[in-house]
């Protein structure tokens, strides 16, 4: 399995998942809470509160919208992929008002039109910013210490809420350095687990928002959540289990330090993109400074089928690659190499994908697991 998540669950994750259930009122779990939560805000780089809920990242930005914002409040959203656009959608539903800053789906969000947007705002109608870090469907990653910086530059309020969910633990990402307010993240891509966690880290300032703000809100609302974290509880019944696992994965990411887990991302993104390069084919992001490290999504030749491909390569070698979305449906596969991943899995997923290459007819040249193996080595 390489899509760009759910990924592969360490043998340790899973066999810290298999424990039996505790009470989730007692003290045990009120000592693995209490754990948990204090483990978890070196990862999103941050001192403030960080809060978990028992549901996908959908459920995540649901609750960084509906916590701090109000019916009919204006927000500025960068559509730079499927997912942004899902989060776009979703902020529509909701009853807000946004306002779109398009790209061409092969880079990530431009910080000067961020900044031009606002300073054009000249009422501060605009509440917040909403940014995806690393759009899982392009393989783009946007610059949001830059955008922080455009927004600090016309001296804006508005709040800066970043989705991270296929970046956390895996692309290097500092939510107090950058003054995000709300950082969304999952369970399922960097952090090694099965789907089913999601979680918001809170800035002070996205909690004085909470306190007016008017959306609905119930199972999401902070307020409720952050008074029972306190004991290391949660007001409602939590996803035990897996947070047995993700105690396992939080070790597993401190002893290997998050520096070399980023470096080990970097290098296997590059690695793949040198074999992607070698075959004569093309990645999806067109600027090299917004290379994703946790995926690589490339596009096939005009006259081809990248699911006819995607296909081929599960039937004859029990591969999954992750699919093009919405635009990009049947025009690019994307290769997921984040996560617990290493030089070998990395070298067997490039295997497949060339010799599914060939099996397929798609037009490229061979070589392409020979120039990732040239660059691994010699970047060991």
């Amino acid at each position: 399995m390489q899509i760009p998540g759910p990924t592969n669950v360490p043998e340790r994750v899973l066999r810290a998942i298999d424990n039996p259930t505790i009470d989730h009122r007692g003290p045990d779990f009120g000592r693995l809470g209490r754990e948990i939560l204090a483990m978890l805000k070196p990862v999103f780089r941050t001192t403030g509160s960080v809060v978990i809920y028992p549901a996908s990242g959908t459920g995540a930005w649901e609750a960084a919208l509906v916590n701090t914002l109000s019916p009919g409040d204006r927000v500025l959203m960068c559509r730079t992929g499927w997912f942004a656009t899902l989060w776009l959608e979703m902020a529509e539903r909701l009853g807000l008002d946004p306002i779109v800053i398009d790209t061409d789906w092969r880079r990530g969000a431009d910080a000067n039109a961020i900044g031009e947007a606002l300073a054009a705002d000249q009422h501060n109608r605009i509440k917040a910013v909403c940014v995806v870090h690393n759009e899982t469907s392009t393989g783009c990653t946007s610059p949001i210490a830059e955008v922080r910086g455009a927004m600090d530059r016309v001296h804006h309020p508005a709040l800066l809420l970043v989705d991270t969910i296929s970046s956390l633990a895996s692309i290097d990402y500092r939510h107090d350095e950058w003054g995000v307010d709300v950082t969304v993240a999952g369970s399922q891509k960097g952090l090694m687990l099965p789907p089913g966690l999601s979680f918001n880290a809170i800035s002070r300032k996205a909690l004085a928002a909470s306190e007016s703000a008017r959306l609905p809100r119930s199972y999401w609302d902070w307020r409720a959540m952050l008074k029972a974290n306190a004991d290391g509880y949660f007001p409602y019944t939590p996803g035990t289990n897996l947070l047995f696992g993700l105690r396992a994965a939080l070790e597993m990411l401190m002893e290997e330090g998050l520096a070399h887990v980023f470096a080990r991302h970097d290098r296997h993104a590059e690695a793949t993109r040198r074999a992607v390069g070698a075959w004569g084919l093309e990645v999806q992001c067109a600027d090299q400074r917004h290379y994703s490290s946790s995926l690589t999504a490339v596009r096939v030749p005009k006259g081809t089928s990248a699911d006819a491909l995607r296909a081929l390569i599960l039937e004859r070698f029990n591969m999954s690659l992750g699919n093009g979305l919405g635009p990009l449906k049947d025009r690019v596969f994307r290769i997921g190499h984040l996560g617990n991943f290493g030089d070998l899995e990395l070298i067997g997923t490039l295997g497949g994908v060339e010799m599914g290459l060939a099996l397929a007819g798609v037009p490229h040249r061979i070589g392409g697991v020979q120039a990732a193996l040239a660059y691994l080595s010699g970047a060991a």
